[in-house]
């Protein structure tokens, strides 16, 4: 190996810019050695992304450079050797060993590793697909509504919540030995006489990844009283993953209430969290920023209509501008809208979302990979949701990834999901959860590269190289006065073989996946051709219901118009009651005087007989 300044080397031959390396680890072939290119963990731990993080991908100073002699043959088997499998271990259509240990040389001194390298069969996973994740050893107790975050080569769990019991212990799950491991903290003195494990007993917290720290805002503790140091506002935690140690940031300006299953977005240094569920179950809408240089807050007086308060809902920032704020739950309603604040103009908005029906559910998580936003589970406290969803958060467009079994782990509340970075290949990592049945798997998903502006054979290393090839050579040409039909040895392009066969597999690859993003498309268009059709025998049979209707509607109309006519003809002889009721009047009147005249006839005509019977009688007349 040249002992001059070391130039990173792809397999291929080909120089490698260093844009092109990967931002965890990148290991090439040399004639006599294996060149290993490592990131520092600092910078790649303040690149990692888990619910929010520095915004990472860029590095200074360029790879760190160490050789790594190659190692002596394997001996054969049956010699003892550790590298003798002795169990295999189903993963999909894979196997692998269960004792994945290899012994290599390191810096002249014999190294042992009982790592189980996961880049061997997480490249040939299927696009877009769950699957669980083999796992050895013991796993740490299934939980729901527990912090996560993914830094270097290893998913941290925080906390959550089992059976109504605050869990504090915190789990560190690594990639490359596909096992568990519990972390164990010490407490910072100032704290007093708190254990970390009465710190961290927290659920329906939220974390991000602040250099070499994890910071845990907020959560539900038993813990929370008077004797918690600043018991009434919300706490930041933190866990140095350096040093082990855990205590309380200390903030300053006007802090938001303590709450729980609230929201944090990281833009740049600045942490926003919005809505939750306060110590005294009041819901919350408001937004509250906290500048992470100086640990101030400040509140954020958004205008326009503020969402409904909720809590157990996801929010992610677009754009390092626009905060999207997706489902939640009150105490009674379960949400499925989508809301979008500027962070500029402190306005919020309610955008129509095309694409996929979406159902309310709250308890979800979700996970944001270049421009496109990740949701997977949550649920309406009746069924879980089954469903894995993407928005297109430049278009605000819905559509649903895959979706699992009704009963799947998946299918939870208070699950976790994180973007983790293997082999230069960005993956969903999924853990825990509750659907009726409390959850410790662990979940791997290989999303579907998207949002790609140019051609996969145009981004290699080795295509890029010959592009600058003949980049310089037009440059210099045209510098020269240089006629390319008139020189007399014409310009050759050298180009390997094996980079060209490298970038036909590639194109052959995509190939594939669009024939069968093509065979999914037209299956989903002959599905969609069914529900129109289904749709339009529906409407034609409304169609028909409402002529029928419509015709019933006119005769009644005309049954109307002739009660109309009756009522008049009765208000008419209505009024000519009055007339007749005063002709009913005199009528009677007159029948009162002429009964009267009557009697007084008839008073007459008995006086007078009375005067004649007394004469001829005979009796005396009385003077």
């Amino acid at each position: 190996m040249s002992t001059g300044t070391e130039v990173p080397v792809s397999p291929l031959g080909v120089a490698v810019p260093t844009k092109f390396l990967d931002p965890s680890s990148f290991m090439v072939w040399s004639a006599n050695a294996l060149l290993s290119f490592d990131i520092s963990p600092e910078v790649r731990r303040s690149g990692n992304r888990s619910n929010g993080g520095p915004s990472g991908g860029r590095f200074s100073g360029g790879p760190r450079h160490r050789s790594i002699y190659k190692p002596p043959p394997p001996p054969p088997p049956g010699s003892g050797s550790l590298l003798e499998p002795r169990r295999r271990i189903g993963f999909g259509d894979r196997e692998f060993s269960d004792n994945c240990s290899e012994s290599r040389y390191f810096m002249g001194t014999e190294e042992t590793r009982k790592d189980m390298d996961i880049d061997s069969w997480c490249l040939d996973l299927s696009y877009d697909q769950w699957v669980p994740l083999p796992v050895s050893g013991q796993r740490p107790s299934a939980r729901y509504k527990h912090a996560a975050a993914v830094v270097d080569d290893k998913l941290y769990i925080i906390g959550g919540s089992r059976n109504g019991r605050y869990l504090s212990d915190v789990q560190a799950f690594d990639f490359k030995s596909l096992t568990w491991s519990s972390v164990r903290l010490k407490m910072e003195p100032q704290i007093g006489n708190w254990s970390p494990e009465n710190l961290l007993s927290t659920s329906g917290h939220t974390t991000i990844t602040w250099g070499n720290k994890l910071l845990l805002i907020g959560g539900h503790s038993k813990h929370d009283s008077d004797s918690m140091p600043v018991h009434h506002v919300l706490v930041v935690r933190f866990i140095d993953l350096e040093s082990l140690q855990c205590g309380i940031v200390e903030t300053s300006g006007k802090a938001p209430a303590a709450r729980g299953g609230h929201s944090a977005s990281l833009v740049g240094s600045k942490l926003i969290v919005f809505g939750g569920e306060d110590k005294k179950r009041r819901l919350l809408n408001d937004v509250h920023i906290l500048e992470l240089e100086t640990m101030s807050w400040e509140l954020l007086e958004a205008t326009q209509t503020t969402p409904a308060p909720r809590f157990d809902h996801t929010a992610a920032v677009h754009g390092d501008r626009y905060l999207v704020v997706f489902g939640g739950c009150s105490h009674s309603i379960f949400f499925c809208d989508l809301h979008v604040l500027d962070l500029q103009t402190k306005e919020w908005s309610q955008p129509e979302i095309p694409g996929d029906m979406i159902s309310p559910r709250a308890g979800h998580a979700a996970v944001t990979i270049g421009e496109s936003w990740y949701v997977v589970g949550g649920g309406d406290n009746k069924s879980g949701c089954s469903e894995t969803l993407m928005l297109n958060m430049p278009k605000l467009v819905w559509s649903t990834l895959t979706t699992v079994k009704e009963r799947d782990p998946l299918a939870s509340e208070g699950l976790s999901v994180c973007s983790a970075l293997i082999a230069g290949e960005i993956y969903l990592v999924a853990f825990g959860g509750y659907n009726g049945k409390y959850q410790n798997e662990i979940f791997f998903m290989r999303p579907k590269p998207r949002n790609s502006s140019r051609p996969k054979i145009f981004q290699s290393p080795a295509a890029a190289a010959a592009a600058a090839s003949v980049t310089a050579a037009y440059a210099l040409a045209k510098s020269e006065k240089l006629d390319f039909f008139e020189t007399e040895e014409p310009i050759k392009l050298v180009v390997n073989k094996k980079d060209v066969s490298v970038e036909l597999d590639a194109v052959r690859e995509d190939k594939k996946v669009m024939e069968l993003s093509l065979t999914e498309a037209r299956q989903e268009n002959s599905r969609l051709r069914e529900k129109i059709e289904e749709v339009n025998n529906t409407h034609a049979e409304l169609s028909k219901e409402l002529l029928s209707v419509q015709g019933q509607l006119a005769s009644e109309r005309s049954r109307c118009f002739k009660l109309e006519a009756q009522i008049a003809e009765l208000q008419k002889v209505l009024e000519s009651f009055h007339s007749i009721e005063s002709e009913v009047e005199v009528l009677r009147k007159q029948k009162s005087a002429l009964e009267q005249d009557m009697e007084h006839a008839a008073a007459a005509t008995r006086q007078g007989s009375g005067g004649l019977l007394s004469w001829l009688s005979g009796a005396p007349r009385s003077s």
